[in-house]
This record gives C-alpha cells, structure tokens and sequence, in this order.
C-alpha cells in the first residue's frame, strides 16, 4: 500500500469513528446531528454514493421522492450489512400527493424503494399553499406516525404561518423543520418559532449551495486559518455549535471525510458571532424557492 493510500484510509478512520452527536427528537427518538444528504445526486450514482458515505462513517442519510434515487439508498442500505437500528433514514412527501389519501400511498412506495418496514423521519416537503393541501398531508403523517411507518415526522420549508395552521388542525408539532439555512440567509424567525417549542432545525444548502462567496469572508476565512480548517468545515461547525441538525450533500468520498471532521475543534464566541454577522437580515441572502410560492 503506498504512503498515500494508507494516509488516506487512516483519515477515513478517523472519520469513521467520529462521535457524531445525537438530538433527541420530540417524539423520543434521537437523529444524528451530521449526515449525508443525496439532493441532486444521479440515481445510477446513488447506490455507490451512499455505500461510501455508510463506509466513512455515516448513519443519517436523507433523501426524498422527487430526488428520484430512494432505491439506490435502499440498495446500499440492504447490502451495507448495517443493522436497521444503527441507521436514520428521512423522506419526504411531495407536493403532488399532499391531497386526499394520497400521502399513506406516497409513503409506502418509499418505502418498497427504501427496503425498509419504516423510515426514521418522514417530511412534508413544501407547504405549497396555493394547493392549499398541507394541513391534509400533516394529518396523514399523524396517522403514519401513530402506526408506526414514520417513527418520527416534521416538515420541511414552512414559515411561521404553515406551521401555526397545522398545529391548529392537529394539535401535533413536527419533531423538526428542514429549511434552507446558511450564514447569508439564517430565517430567524423562524428558527426562534421552532426553538421556542422543540421543533429541531434541519439545514439544507448549508453551505450556501455556492451562490455567495462565504468562503471568501474575512469572519470565515480567518477562523478556518486559526483552527487548520478548511472554510466549509468552520461554516459546518458553526451550524453544529447552533444546534442545526446538517447532511451536506457531497459526491466525493474525500469531502465526504473531510466534511466528518468537525469535531475536534470549536469556534471562539467572537469567530462565531461574526459568522452569524453575515446575514443581512433582509431575506437577499436565499438560494432556494420561497416557501409561499412554490407549488
């Protein structure tokens, strides 16, 4: 084995063993704090993808329906040799069978394209108010919940107002709400609604998705410089020493380890207010849909 290649996999040991932290979900579960995300991942790439991801070290994995590659993660899933209980695996609802009984039907062809008896976390994927069916697709994943299919459920992208309506309807919070979060765009009051009640932050794009040179700021620059850190994995650290629950979205192993090791560090309070300085507070930093336009 050359110098290289051992240096190599010593790293991915390394990550391997990372101690991931838990969060303890509402409904008594605990999610991985760091995971592997497959948004926009190739399905014919998937399998691959996700067995290196589970090789390295992760246990989360997070896909949805419209990404169109849950059977590959189910493939890696099944010949992983991981068991079940040592994995967490999200999907999610699209915005197409949020009405009538559509949503038990959405979830087991999931299901049967995961390989799985249940997920780990079932999402609403967008409110999509203009169809005006989210209340309904929140009542469904009750129902799932309650037998069993989804074993912890919650949304994704909803504003303050979705949110109030469909605890009106149901009486239930979501265990978490999965939003485009990154240090340019933070949606505050959103997270301050969600933390005031238990309702645990996922961020996609946490990185920016590349939009804006975060990167390049002075506030992450030189904390990546202090610590012997690369620029993502400081921007990764500050959303962990938040509390955001992240699985960065990578289709190279080496990122994959890179973006692991992120626990043998933390930012000074200063280096981290800085980063969260970034945000203009004025919304220009999003990437992704508004939540109140996509349908």
């Amino acid at each position: 084995m050359s110098e290289h290649h051992a240096d190599h996999r010593a790293d991915e040991k390394a990550a391997g063993s990372a101690r991931i932290p838990a969060v303890a979900l509402r409904s008594g579960y605990d999610i991985p704090q760091f995971g592997y995300g497959v948004f926009k991942v190739d399905p014919g790439q998937t399998e691959r993808l996700v067995s290196e991801a589970l090789e390295v070290g992760y246990r989360h994995i997070d896909t949805a329906a419209v990404y169109g590659n849950e059977e590959g993660v189910g493939r890696a899933i099944a010949a992983s040799g991981i068991p079940r209980d040592e994995l967490f695996i999200t999907t999610k609802l699209w915005n197409d069978r949020q009405g009538g009984d559509q949503p038990p039907a959405a979830l087991q062809e999931s299901l049967e394209k995961l390989q799985l008896a249940h997920v780990d976390l079932y999402l609403v994927h967008w409110p999509a108010p203009a169809n005006d069916q989210y209340v309904n697709a929140w009542t469904h994943l009750v129902s799932l919940n309650e037998a069993g299919l989804a074993r912890s459920i919650g949304v994704s992208n909803h504003l303050v107002e979705h949110l109030e309506r469909i605890e009106a309807a149901t009486g239930v919070l979501p265990a978490v709400n999965q939003i485009e979060l990154h240090p340019a765009y933070q949606q505050r009051e959103v997270v301050e609604w969600c933390a005031a009640r238990d309702v645990h932050i996922e961020a996609w794009g946490p990185l920016g998705q590349g939009k804006y040179d975060l990167f390049g700021t002075p506030a992450i620059r030189d904390a990546a410089a202090s610590h012997g850190k690369t620029p993502a994995q400081v921007v990764l650290r500050w959303h962990l020493e938040r509390g955001n629950i992240v699985f960065p979205k990578t289709v190279n192993r080496d990122r994959m380890v890179e973006n692991l090791q992120v626990f043998d560090f933390r930012l000074s309070d200063a280096e981290r207010d800085a980063i969260t300085a970034l945000d203009p507070g004025d919304g220009s930093g999003r990437v992704g849909a508004h939540p109140s336009e996509l349908n």
